[in-house]
């Protein structure tokens, strides 16, 4: 949730906490009976949508999202590194959702799959495509940090404070420059690490290097998950003199004493199923999911067409069989014009879509990642259109067979 830096000291406390990030939903409006009812016009909720809507005929699928503007989140970090601006990364909701699915623009504020029912809603199908609630609370005195004007404390995560992290780079003289990974879901596990090459960068690049030690604070035991890009990547971070302490995690900002503090933790991975184990008509999408698999636009687009063929199964009576591979893409930016172009499934083996080696650093990836994603999001990916490189990844692998 927080990709931080800071210019702090920091301890590791005795006594351990937990942080938790919660789903929550507020607000209640009456909207009456629709085909299907999906909650949240997040990348998820608008690709399903989407496809539905063309397959069901316009009126049939009702979306319900309390917010006016739609994110491309992928861009905050090139925001935090001032490559891009905020306004280059969202399009008011009305000129994203499909024109012919109904919006209702609220909040769910209670489910009842027993009774088909969700209250501001009932229907006969139900996708659940919320995607993640910041919890800033959960961490004490970091609401407090992110509220100081030209503070030393920021996060990518939110539109709220992102422009924040580019100021802080900026205004950062000397001390620790520490970046962290928390213990709870994330959208895109690779952001953190995003933001601390480029921030690592940044600082080479305005001759402030000599004077920070830069710290990589992650709660995982691993570097990044898939070994293949993870061997890459402990090589920049000891050609960069970037220190990283696995399993440690942030739990406490006190910002008058300028203090992170830290805990060990030694906590075990859970994974959990796609879909829902007891109600065949409601489904799940992106990353308020249970799938295991990275928080990521990329997953989103590899799971809507499953989704999707699913969804119209249960509808014909059929069983659903389409099954999701945990396809997930983390185009891990290394600096200004350098890229790893991360893409592996559940199992955490490389599923790459091009014929080289995507483990190395290379400047074309950075440019696909920063020019051509944006638009394949906007004018594909929210209009059912993009599924993925799954059919342009068996094209380049079989030319070479």
């Amino acid at each position: 949730m927080i990709a931080t830096i800071v210019s702090l000291k920091h301890h590791h406390p005795a006594n351990q906490k937990s942080m938790c990030c919660v789903v929550a939903f507020a607000g209640a409006c009456g909207v009456g009976r629709c085909k299907v009812l999906v909650v949240g016009g997040g990348a998820g909720g608008c690709a399903v949508a989407a496809k539905l809507s063309s397959k069901l005929g316009e009126g049939k699928v009702t979306i319900l999202e309390p917010a006016d503007k739609h994110y491309y989140q992928p861009m905050f970090t090139l925001i935090g590194g001032g490559i891009k601006t905020l306004k280059d990364s969202y399009r008011p909701m009305s000129k994203v959702l499909p024109t012919l699915a109904k919006w209702v623009k609220d909040s769910a504020v209670k489910f009842e799959p027993e009774n088909n029912t969700v209250y501001t809603a009932n229907g006969d199908f139900l996708l659940v495509a919320t995607g993640l609630q910041l919890n800033y609370d959960k961490i004490p005195g970091l609401v407090d940090a992110l509220s100081i004007p030209k503070g030393k404390v920021c996060s990518n995560y939110s539109p709220k404070y992102v422009d924040r992290t580019y100021q802080a780079l900026q205004a950062f003289k000397s001390g620790n420059a520490i970046f962290t990974y928390p213990n709870s879901p994330v959208k895109c596990p690779g952001a953190p690490q995003k933001i601390l090459y480029i921030g690592e960068h940044y600082l080479r690049k305005s001759k402030k290097r000599q004077n920070a030690n830069v710290i990589y604070n992650s709660s995982l035991p691993v570097i990044f998950g898939v070994k293949h890009y993870a061997d890459q990547l402990w090589k920049i971070v000891e050609k960069r003199d970037i220190k990283v302490n696995l399993r440690t995690n942030l739990i406490e900002v006190i910002p008058d004493k300028n203090q992170a503090v830290f805990e060990n933790l030694d906590k075990p991975e859970e994974k959990f199923t796609t879909d829902h184990v007891r109600y065949e008509n409601v489904f799940a999408i992106g990353d308020c999911s249970a799938s295991p698999n990275s928080k990521t636009a990329a997953s989103v687009a590899a799971q809507s067409q499953v989704v999707y063929k699913n969804m119209i199964a249960v509808m014909h009576g059929v069983k659903p069989s389409q099954v999701f591979n945990g396809y997930a893409s983390c185009p891990l930016v290394t600096g200004y014009n350098t890229c790893i172009m991360a893409e592996f499934d559940y199992s955490l083996t490389p599923l790459e879509t091009f014929p080289i080696d995507q483990s190395k650093e290379r400047i074309s990836m950075f440019y696909m990642k920063k020019d051509l994603m944006p638009p394949l999001y906007w004018h594909l990916l929210l209009n059912g259109l993009w599924n993925g490189p799954g059919f342009a990844r068996k094209l380049m692998h079989f030319s070479l067979k």
